[in-house]
């Protein structure tokens, strides 16, 4: 896993999510980001010259997939995912997806259209998120977001916060609730919430290992509990 500097939640929730899983094993490198936004210094957090370094000091651990664990080709495009991850394999041998290239595979594999957006972002990023996944079909005009830039201050949200962004994007017909950041802590909350509203919630940091397993060619519904997204397609 490909990691945020300033993130503060991935880390230890992939190994809650691991728990009971002694042939799986999460290992990562931090890559400096501490601003989301569209400013030119913002963007620039996400070249791939740092990535690709990371990637191969990851390799070396031998690991069977490489994940950028973070959400940013959600704003910066479909397009810059793929060819961040095309680099990694290329570089490093070892196959490679982002966060945001997770959403879009589950989605298609699930038949899902209709998405409710919930982020912790500022009101232009939440924007250019929703113009890229709608040119990829996706429908995200139910959405909520927190107005927040800082990437340390996600992992402070409150759950309730969270959890009632994720209740008003089902209430506006949202197919499924996607938490689009892997700094807010949205997992644990995912389950009560599929039964609750009846459908499913994605948070990223699940969605990601989701992925990661699947390049890994493992089965994925060995992770039980933690909602639907590890279960069977």
């Amino acid at each position: 896993m490909l990691t945020p500097s300033s993130n503060s939640v991935l880390e230890p929730m992939t190994a809650r999510l691991l728990a009971g899983q002694p042939g799986i094993t999460a290992h990562f490198a931090r890559l400096r980001v501490t601003q989301i936004g569209l400013s030119t210094a913002a963007l620039n957090q996400f070249d791939q010259a740092p990535m690709l370094a990371a990637s191969e000091l990851l390799a070396d651990a031998r690991v069977a997939a490489i994940l950028w664990n973070g959400t940013a080709g959600s704003w910066l495009g479909f397009e810059n995912d793929m060819a961040l991850s095309a680099a990694i394999t290329q570089r490093t041998g070892v196959p490679a997806s982002t966060s945001a290239l997770a959403f879009r595979d589950l989605f298609r594999r699930r038949g899902i259209g209709r998405v409710g957006l919930v982020t912790p972002y500022t009101g232009d990023v939440q924007a250019q998120i929703q113009a890229n996944w709608q040119a990829d079909g996706l429908d995200c005009s139910a959405e909520r977001h927190l107005g927040l830039s800082e990437n340390f201050a996600f992992a402070e949200a409150d759950e309730a916060e969270i959890a009632g962004m994720v209740r008003a994007v089902a209430a506006e017909g949202a197919e499924a609730a996607a938490i689009v950041c892997t700094n807010l802590a949205g997992a644990a909350l995912a389950p009560a919430l599929e039964d609750e509203l009846g459908i499913p919630v994605y948070d990223s940091v699940t969605v990601s290992l989701w992925k990661a397993m699947d390049l890994a060619a493992l089965d994925t519904a060995a992770i039980t509990g933690w909602g639907r997204v590890f279960a069977p397609a």
